[in-house]
């Protein structure tokens, strides 16, 4: 995720910092609904912004309040790609197991 983020700032550092401002919200726990952020299923998330680039960040809830971001793309319109949601939650269920251990 530091990977994605840090090269859309410096593709779009408009785009990244809406973005961050949205990445903010969901830690203050102030905006968690549609168009915003959006259930995705399987306990994933989108956080989503339409600018310049089309960003995608997905995440789940943690216990103890935490969020997770595993997986972020620039994306056009329609659904999201199919192998882009299994990234995510390949990426969540990693987490997952890390945790178990």
């Amino acid at each position: 995720m530091q990977d994605f983020l840090e090269a859309l700032n410096d593709t779009a550092p408009d785009d990244f910092a809406v973005i961050l401002a949205g990445l903010n919200k969901l830690k203050l726990r102030a905006y968690h609904r549609p168009p915003f952020s959006k259930p995705i299923g399987d306990g994933l998330y989108e956080l989503r912004h339409v600018g310049r680039l089309n960003t995608r960040i997905f995440y789940f809830f943690a216990q103890g309040k935490r969020i997770i971001l595993v997986h972020g793309i620039l994306k056009r319109a329609g659904k999201i790609p199919g192998h882009e949601r299994k990234i995510a939650l390949q990426g969540k269920l990693h987490w997952e197991t890390r945790q178990t251990k």
